[in-house]
C-alpha cells in the first residue's frame, strides 16, 4: 500500500510539474498583439508594411534620415513591439540617422501567433534589413537588437552583413536562458525543470533547442560589434555575456552597465547610453567615406 501511494504521489507531482511547464511555455510563446497606430509626429515617420521570409506580414515605422548619415534597424525584445525602441529611434533620428522600427512576427501589429525566441524572428530581421537597404541606398547600416532582437540577428542564415551591430543582453543558449529565468523564480528547482520546459517547447513548436544558440552565430560576425550587458542581469547573467564577447568575431567591444538588471538599458542610463552607443555608431557609420564605392559594392 505504501509503495502504491508513493507511485501515486510521484505521478501527481510529475503531472503537476508538466502542467506548469506547459502553462509557462504557453505564456512565453504566446503572441503579443496590440493596436499601435500612427507614429508620433516628432519622429516624422511613415507606416510601413513588408513581407517577411518567416511568412508573416510585418508592420513598422520608417523615418528617412539625412543623406550620408547612416541608417539603423531597431529590433525589440520578447513580449514587446516597436514602441519599446521608440526612445532610441527618436534620439538617433535627431542625429540624422534613418531609422526603421518593426514589430516581429507574433508581436504588435504584425501577423503570427507563436513567438520563437529568435528563430522565425531571424527571418524577420533579414527581410527588414533588405527593405532598409532598398529605402536607404548607399547608406551604411547598423542594427540595435535588444534581448530576443539581438538573438534574431545572430540566428540569421546567412549571417547579416552590416556596418555595425549593437547587441544588448542577448542570451547565448536557450537552455541557459530558460534555466536562468526558472532559478530566479523557483530557486534550485529551476535546473530540474529546465529539461521539461525545453521538451514542451519542442512539442509545441517543433523547434529543437539546439537551433536556439546565438553564441554559435556571433563568431561569424565581420562587422564591428558592441555588446552591452547588465552587471546584475539575472536573465542573461554576466558570465554568459562574457562568453558571448569571447566568442565574437570581428572588431568587438564590451560595455558592462553597473547595477543594471534585464531592463531597457537606454532608459536605465540615458546619458551613458547616448555617449557609448552614439560614439560607436558614429565611428562605424560616419567614418571617412573615401571608400564609399567599395561600401556600395559589398555583399548585401
Amino acid at each position: 500500500m505504501r509503495q502504491r501511494r508513493w507511485w501515486l504521489g510521484t505521478a501527481i507531482i510529475t503531472l503537476t510539474w508538466l502542467a506548469s511547464a506547459w502553462w509557462m511555455v504557453g505564456r512565453l510563446l504566446g503572441g503579443h498583439h496590440d493596436v499601435i497606430g500612427a507614429p508620433p509626429t516628432e519622429l516624422r515617420a511613415e507606416e510601413v508594411t513588408l513581407a517577411s521570409r518567416s511568412g508573416a506580414t510585418l508592420r513598422g515605422w520608417y523615418a528617412p534620415g539625412m543623406t550620408g548619415q547612416g541608417a539603423v534597424l531597431l529590433l525589440h525584445g520578447v513580449h514587446a513591439d516597436r514602441r519599446a525602441m521608440l526612445p532610441r529611434a527618436l534620439w538617433l533620428h535627431s542625429l540624422g540617422y534613418a531609422v526603421l522600427l518593426i514589430d516581429f512576427q507574433a508581436a504588435g501589429e504584425s501577423t503570427g501567433d507563436i513567438v520563437t525566441i529568435g528563430l522565425r524572428e531571424s527571418q524577420d530581421a533579414t527581410s527588414a534589413l533588405a527593405w532598409l537597404r532598398d529605402r536607404a541606398p548607399g547608406e551604411r547600416i547598423g542594427i540595435i537588437g535588444t534581448s530576443m532582437g539581438g538573438a534574431a540577428v545572430l540566428l540569421a542564415q546567412p549571417p547579416l552583413r552590416v556596418d555595425a551591430m549593437v547587441l544588448e543582453q542577448v542570451y547565448p543558449d536557450v537552455r541557459l536562458a530558460v534555466r536562468d529565468r526558472l532559478e530566479r523564480h523557483v530557486g534550485s528547482y529551476g535546473a530540474w525543470m529546465t529539461p521539461m520546459l525545453l521538451n514542451v517547447l519542442h512539442w509545441k513548436t517543433g523547434i529543437d533547442p539546439t537551433q536556439l544558440r546565438p553564441i554559435d552565430g556571433i563568431g561569424r560576425l565581420a562587422s564591428p560589434t558592441l555588446l552591452i550587458a547588465g552587471s546584475d542581469d539575472e536573465h542573461t547573467r554576466l558570465d554568459e555575456s562574457l562568453a558571448m564577447y569571447a566568442a565574437a568575431g570581428g572588431p568587438k567591444s564590451l560595455w558592462v552597465v553597473p547595477g543594471a538588471r534585464h531592463v531597457d538599458l537606454y532608459r536605465y542610463d540615458v546619458d551613458a547610453y547616448r555617449k557609448r552607443v552614439g560614439a560607436f555608431l558614429a565611428e562605424a557609420l560616419r567614418a571617412s567615406r573615401s571608400s564609399e564605392t567599395a561600401d556600395l559594392t559589398r555583399d548585401r
